[in-house]
């Protein structure tokens, strides 16, 4: 019994085994299948997921290529319209040039054709005086036969008639004989210099006082202007010039005393307003990165005019002080140009008589140096370039010319003598200076007027082309102190009322009158 109950649970358990395993199998079986079917949707999945990407992909690769596609386009028509301003630009150069071929093969025939006419000049002169030496031997010969005396009795007799005869005409004749002199030295010094002249030209330029800069549109000066002015001031700050916004439509004005300045305040402004970021700090870089690009400009500038003159040696002081004069103008006329005609004419001038040419042109050229810094220190340029010059190893003569060309002190060399002539052949010549004979006798009138309407002036006088004025003071209606006073006054009128350039120097002259009567 026990051994059947045994046996029945012990096969019992063993179909509990068996049944169990099987309902596992069956478990493992569908859960297998599950999981298949999980995989098979998932990689249905990231196949469409990878198909998307790809579409994706492709769509922004073509747009990729598009926009470089655009962007070398623009590139290439950028680079084109380039070329075609540098050939422009080229063909303007190349017409220029032939321009001027023309114009040194028209004064090289003018030159040519002046050497024919005074060799012809010159050999018939030859002519004239072997003939004249011919004649005066005959006519000797005919009168010692005549008088019956020989030329030595002659002489001797007609010189103590003739000074006899001459000895109260001696004053008059000495004076025709010095105006004759004078005539022929005169004719023979215009020549030289219409020659100096017809060998040299040049295309005169000018720049004006005040300079500006044009702007897009009037929102435009509100940013230069700033929050409460603070750009503007900034501005003015780091440049040095005064900025003038009025209602002009599209313009900023410029405006300040030192021409450099000016140039750069003008350049910084055009680069800020392009660049369109307008406030103080960026206000500073520009004008740093300007001031560095003038900077390199003006030692450009002074090079080429010492080039151009053939002048080597030069300090770079002087070259820097040379270049600042391309800013500068007197009356219109370009002083760094100036200086250059100056240099070229001297030097001319000195070749022609016997003179060192290079020498004169060194001192043609740096005559003017002064007023490169006449705005900075006091003085006239006449003084202020002869210390400059000095100061850095220029010679004697060169440092005279500077100082001397204007004919305020003693003339000790000769080339100042022809630097003051070609400082007054390039002033003069026509087209140099712009300034009318109206504008001209204005200017005068306005310095005269505003002398007398001074209490206790008596007359006024603009001297010097207005660089200078001579009052007259009434002495019964002024002492010395009061002549001094309005001297000073009359000087602050000029400052506050005019504009010129240079100096103006007041002279005024209180006379003293003594009288007594003899009884």
């Amino acid at each position: 019994m026990n051994t059947a109950i045994a046996l029945y649970c012990l096969i019992s358990f063993l179909v509990g085994i068996g049944v169990t395993f099987g309902l596992f199998k069956a478990g493992d079986k569908k859960r297998n299948e599950k999981a298949q079917v999980e995989a098979d949707r998932f990689l249905a999945d990231a196949r469409v997921q990878a198909e998307n990407h790809r579409s994706e992909l492709l769509l922004a690769a073509k747009e990729s290529a598009l926009l470089v596609k655009a962007s070398a386009e623009e590139e290439l028509a950028s680079g084109r319209k380039s070329q075609l301003i540098r050939e422009q630009k080229l063909d303007r150069r190349d017409e220029l040039l032939h321009q001027q071929e023309d114009a040194l093969r028209k004064q090289q025939r003018g030159l040519e054709s002046s050497q024919t006419r005074l060799a012809a000049q010159m050999k018939s002169v030859s002519d004239q005086r072997i003939q004249l030496d011919q004649t005066l031997k005959q006519q000797q010969e005919i009168l010692e036969k005549a008088s019956g005396m020989s030329r030595a009795e002659a002489t001797e007799k007609l010189m103590a008639s003739l000074e006899q005869d001459l000895e109260h005409e001696r004053g008059s004749v000495l004076l025709r004989h010095k105006k004759t002199l004078s005539e022929v030295v005169n004719a023979q010094a215009r020549v030289i210099l219409l020659t100096a002249i017809q060998r040299y030209s040049s295309a005169h330029t000018a720049e004006s006082t005040t300079s500006t800069v044009d702007v897009p549109t009037d929102d435009m000066k509100g940013r230069i202007i700033g929050r409460e002015g603070r750009n503007i001031r900034a501005f003015e700050k780091a440049t040095g010039v005064d900025v003038i916004i009025d209602d002009t439509p599209g313009v900023v004005i410029v405006s300040g005393f030192d021409p450099v300045r000016r140039e750069i305040a003008r350049q910084s402004l055009g680069a800020l307003i392009a660049d369109g970021r307008i406030h103080p700090s960026k206000i500073e870089e520009v004008v740093e990165e300007t001031t560095k690009k003038i900077e390199d400009f003006i030692m450009q500038k002074g090079r080429e005019a010492a080039d151009e003159v053939n002048v080597p040696g030069l300090h770079d002081k002087i070259i820097r002080m040379l270049g600042r004069l391309h800013f500068r103008t007197s009356y219109s006329q370009n002083v760094l140009r100036h200086s250059v005609e100056v240099a070229f004419i001297s030097g001319m001038v000195a070749e022609m008589i016997g003179m060192d040419g290079d020498l004169a042109r060194r001192c043609g050229l740096l005559h003017d140096i002064g007023k490169a810094a006449d705005h900075e220190l006091e003085g006239g340029h006449p003084k202020i370039g002869a210390d400059m010059l000095r100061r850095n190893g220029e010679g004697p003569e060169v440092v005279h010319a500077a100082l001397g060309h204007h004919d305020e002190i003693v003339t000790e060399h000769p080339y100042t003598m022809l630097v003051a002539t070609g400082d007054a052949c390039s002033a003069s010549r026509p087209g140099a200076r712009r300034e009318s004979l109206e504008r001209y006798v204005k200017r005068m009138e306005e310095l005269e007027s505003i002398a007398t309407r001074f209490d206790g002036v008596r007359q006024a006088f603009a001297i010097s082309a207005g660089r200078e004025l001579r009052v007259i003071v009434a002495s019964e209606r002024t002492t010395d102190e009061e002549a001094a006073r309005i001297c000073h006054d009359i000087a602050k009128a000029f400052e506050s009322e005019l504009t010129y350039p240079g100096e103006i120097k007041v002279t005024v002259v209180r006379e003293s009158r003594f009288i007594e009567t003899a009884k």
